[in-house]
């Protein structure tokens, strides 16, 4: 068997591994944190895992009452999904409920670039455009439940993702943010663009994107109809992107080894 680098997982390898951890309870740190604290369902640790098919009526239910723009995964979707790349389906649980999910897919960034929609990234979210093979990681939905934010769910399902990123050695993560204030902003000169930029610059509040720039996603432009059915944001979504740190492009084949020791030596 050829030997693998330590920093270099083979993608058609990848597994979970040691993606699933324990997060402690957030502590109270200030008044804010104790009043939300105080209705909390649930304050036991966080751990994050990778879904499985008894967990798929919880999640339904949580993109039901997160993400009504659209409508939730279908049954079929979601086990579809988990055939297709069950290491990139996670969710986050506490008390035994599960309290957050995110999706994701490896593809090849160069396939779709700036151009592409939810439904033909997704394959129409039956991940059957999932190629091992790919350097990306495409992070195509998160949920967590509402009644535990600033509890750390969504955060620690991203990392989660940045540690399976790095365990595969993918280049990047690559996600969306919808743009979900647009139709409600009265200015006629706005584009979708002016709209993300003044959200960058804080003079438009739109938590989602922020969120996810404070997790080290960097904007890198809008993507136009990504998902038409969302009309608060007339089908618009901001794109974003996470280098991998510690990515290590792969080598040269080995016959080309003593041909480039010897442009060294020359």
């Amino acid at each position: 068997m050829p030997a693998v680098r330590r920093d270099h997982v083979p993608q058609d390898r990848l597994t979970l591994g040691s993606i699933i951890e324990a997060f402690p309870p957030r502590r109270a740190a200030t008044i804010a944190d104790v009043w939300r604290a105080a209705p909390s369902p649930a304050s036991g640790p966080l751990r994050v895992r990778a879904a499985r098919l008894e967990d798929i009526a919880a999640i339904r239910a949580l993109q039901r009452a997160t993400a009504p723009y659209a409508a939730p995964w279908t049954l079929r979707q979601l086990e579809h999904q988990i055939h297709a790349f069950p290491e990139g389906q996670l969710v986050a649980v506490s008390d035994g409920q599960v309290i957050g999910a995110a999706s994701s897919l490896i593809v090849k960034w160069d396939d779709y670039g700036v151009e592409h929609t939810w439904k033909s990234i997704t394959g129409d979210g039956l991940f059957a455009t999932h190629d091992p093979h790919g350097r990306t990681l495409y992070a195509a939905e998160l949920v967590a439940d509402d009644s535990r934010r600033g509890f750390g769910t969504a955060r620690a399902l991203f990392q989660a993702q940045r540690r399976l990123t790095r365990r595969g050695n993918l280049r990047r993560i690559i996600t969306t943010a919808r743009l979900g204030g647009f139709a409600a902003e009265r200015d006629a000169q706005l584009t979708p663009e002016l709209y993300a930029m003044r959200v960058i610059w804080g003079d438009i509040d739109d938590a989602p994107m922020r969120f996810k720039m404070s997790q080290g996603f960097q904007y890198c432009g809008v993507l136009h109809g990504y998902h038409p059915e969302d009309t608060a944001a007339h089908g618009h979504a901001a794109l974003l992107a996470w280098l991998n740190p510690l990515y290590a492009p792969p080598g040269p084949p080995a016959y080309m080894a003593p041909q480039r020791q010897q442009l060294r030596s020359a």
